[in-house]
């Protein structure tokens, strides 16, 4: 039998979007303010900074693995 791995389930790729969503936010932002505040204006870098922030912040929630309720 080959152990290649079959293809991506819904809960993998899930698995995978959450555990890169904190990265990728993490990563780009920092990136991304500075440069625009120097290449364009210092509303820009605040603007991205707001925009982003609050796409990631949204990414997150709706990521989340929250435990089960009773």
């Amino acid at each position: 039998m080959s152990s290649a791995p079959g293809p991506a389930t819904p809960s993998s790729l899930l698995k995978t979007v959450v555990a890169a969503t904190p990265m990728v936010g993490s990563l780009v932002v920092p990136l991304l303010v500075p440069l625009l505040m120097v290449r364009v204006s210092i509303s820009a870098g605040v603007l991205a900074m707001v925009v982003a922030g609050s796409l990631w912040f949204v990414a997150m929630l709706r990521t989340s693995e929250m435990p089960e309720h009773d």
